[in-house]
């Protein structure tokens, strides 16, 4: 149910829809079981990368493996991507659920990785050679030997993510008299992993 807007929150600055969503009583194992039930969901997120004198810029980018809470892209290094990686490792990779309303937000550093990269071919896939297509000259084929296939690694440095605890109806119900009464709607819980519990993620390798 909606709750009530307090004066605190007001005088101290806080944004009440964060705080009273801020999700502290789940444990730590289940936000993390949560997280991952979450991108390996949904696959394809929004990569963004850091260009000179331009700033942020978004793509669309499926997951090849996901590894704890790192990912692998196999990407064009053709790309404009790759150039801006070379001037600025740090991004923001983001899912978002259009039906649950559920998204994540990874930041991070990227590298990439030589074309000769053995997994290569472990997460290779014949459906990604429609986005190279074959030049014809034994070379440029599309596939793992081309030298434009190249990896992506992102290594999480910080996570946050909201999941819906309501049904779609529940959601717009919930939203509905929040407007209604003056109160903030609660329709999930809002989470974040910091540098520690990433760490700790990698050990466990969920």
């Amino acid at each position: 149910m909606p709750e009530q807007l307090t004066k605190q929150e007001v005088d101290s600055k806080t944004d009440p829809s964060v705080a009273k969503q801020y999700d502290t009583e789940t444990p730590k194992s289940e936000q993390i079981t949560d997280f991952y039930k979450t991108v390996d969901g949904l696959k394809i997120g929004l990569l963004t990368t850091i260009r000179p004198n331009v700033g942020p810029v978004a793509r669309s980018m499926a997951v090849a493996k996901r590894t704890g809470p790192d990912f692998l892209f196999l990407a064009n290094n053709h790309s404009k991507k790759f150039s801006d990686l070379e001037n600025e490792r740090t991004v923001l990779l983001t899912f978002q659920n259009s039906s649950s309303q559920d998204w994540v937000s990874i930041s991070g550093e990227a590298t990439t990785v030589s074309s000769d990269d053995k997994r290569i071919k472990e997460l290779y896939n014949p459906g990604l050679s429609a986005w190279f297509g074959d030049l014809g000259d034994g070379v440029h084929t599309g596939k793992p030997e081309d030298p434009r296939m190249s990896i992506i690694e992102l290594k999480a440095k910080y996570i946050s993510y909201w999941k819906s605890t309501v049904t779609s109806l529940g959601f717009a119900k919930e939203v509905g008299l929040g407007a209604l009464t003056g109160k903030v709607a609660n329709t999930g819980v809002q989470r974040e992993f910091f540098e520690e519990d990433i760490e700790k993620m990698r050990e466990i390798q969920g």
